[in-house]
């Protein structure tokens, strides 16, 4: 199976709470929420893409952003209420945008003025890059909405296996981020800074890494037992499917995040790539397997169902990474992953503390999908947690 790529944005607090009314819906065939929002980001998007002026397109950019990833209502209740513009960057070019979207489930505004542009091509790549993203908005729909209890959920989760320190392109230290992980409730974290072979990133050297993990120690031992502080680390997948770090070096952490960070805008087939890092020795979790981002690039074409049932055969988690530019792999995706029968980790990617709430994408997105608790390696308790890590280790 062939996927190309989909959306981003940036996440702030939302100013709007929520009016929700969940209805019954089935444990693995809900269909994504109605998302109004997500789509109207869209067509702000392609409104920025005509803009001749760089004010205009940050503009609506801005506005883009803040109904996607900014407010937890939707736009159809704002716009029936009158106070869509009360929204922070909501003007009255984008209300009329939003509002056309609402009445008619387009916007003439925004076709004719595509229709007039030489950048017409752009706009459709561009919309092909938005596929299956959720919105602040829908996102929440889906946390709230009543599953089976043995769907993943918030209240089945433990704790978020991909974040980032200081040691590398993060800017919160290790005591900082587990301190932040006890105040959501975590028993477990994993901190993954990017291995050498990312130097862009600030990826870490083998002496920075035997560093790192001295001073996990230290923060293990200062918790005392509330929250255990794994040492992972996010190693780079190569053109040829292999990794940056040698097996011996592998076996110096105790779990490794395999992900592409390179050839992400190719159109030519990947999947020899990704099935040969599934394959490497020591990887325990394929992380933000597309490498895709919002609005900006499809990421790695692959046959995701062969990559998945490799994975599934070596027991190898596919990450649902929750990073709102990322959101990879997405509720598409993770349900072909079930059918073959995947294990899943779902995190957060998380740079600085206001990140580490994206796991809350990484669940809706699984909740959709219809995964199990029991399928996410997040979820399981310590003993099998630490069993399937030795597994992998070996």
């Amino acid at each position: 199976m062939k996927r190309s790529a989909a959306p981003r944005a940036n996440v702030k607090r939302a100013t709007h709470t929520a009016d929700r009314r969940p209805r019954r819906q089935s444990a693995r065939a809900w269909a994504p929420p109605d998302d109004p929002n997500i789509a109207a980001a869209g067509f702000l998007h392609d409104m920025a893409l005509l803009q001749r002026t760089e004010r205009s397109r940050f503009g609506y950019k801005r506005a883009a952003k803040m109904v996607a990833a900014g407010i937890d209502r939707s736009v159809r209740e704002l716009i029936a209420e009158g106070t869509l513009r009360d929204v922070p960057y909501i003007g009255p070019a984008t209300e009329r945008i939003i509002a056309e979207l609402i009445a008619s489930g387009g916007s003439a505004i925004v076709a004719d003025a595509v229709a007039a542009s030489t950048a017409r091509g752009e706009v459709e790549k561009r919309q092909a890059f938005r596929r299956a993203y959720l919105s602040r908005y829908a996102m929440r729909q889906a946390l709230d909405a009543p599953f089976a209890e043995s769907i993943v959920s918030r209240a089945t989760y433990r704790g978020d296996l991909q974040m980032h320190s200081t040691w590398s392109d993060g800017v919160e230290s290790i005591a900082s981020l587990a301190d932040a992980a006890i105040a959501l409730g975590y028993t477990r974290i994993g901190v993954t800074d990017h291995s050498y072979g990312l130097p862009i990133a600030g990826g870490m050297s083998m002496a920075s890494a035997a560093r790192q993990h001295r001073e996990i120690d230290a923060v293990n031992e200062q918790f005392g037992g509330r929250l255990r502080v794994y040492k992972g680390i996010e190693a780079n997948i190569l053109a040829d499917g292999s990794l940056d770090l040698s097996r011996d070096e592998r076996r110096v952490f105790e779990y490794v995040i395999a992900s592409p960070h390179s050839l992400l805008r190719r159109s030519n087939d990947q999947t020899a790539r990704i099935i040969g890092a599934v394959r490497e020795p020591g990887v325990a979790i394929l992380g933000h397997p597309q490498g895709r981002m919002y609005n900006s690039r499809p990421g790695v074409r692959a046959d995701w169902r062969r990559v998945f049932r490799e994975a599934a055969s070596r027991r190898v988690a596919i990450e649902l990474d929750g990073n709102w530019h990322r959101q990879d792999i997405d509720f598409e995706l993770a349900r072909v992953a079930l059918d073959e029968g995947c294990l899943f980790a779902l995190d957060s990617d998380a740079h600085s503390l206001g990140e580490l709430p994206f796991t809350d994408y990484a669940i809706a997105h699984a909740r959709i999908a219809g995964i199990p608790a029991n399928r996410v390696v997040n979820c399981w308790d310590a003993k099998t947690f630490d069993r399937w890590l030795s597994e992998r280790r070996r």
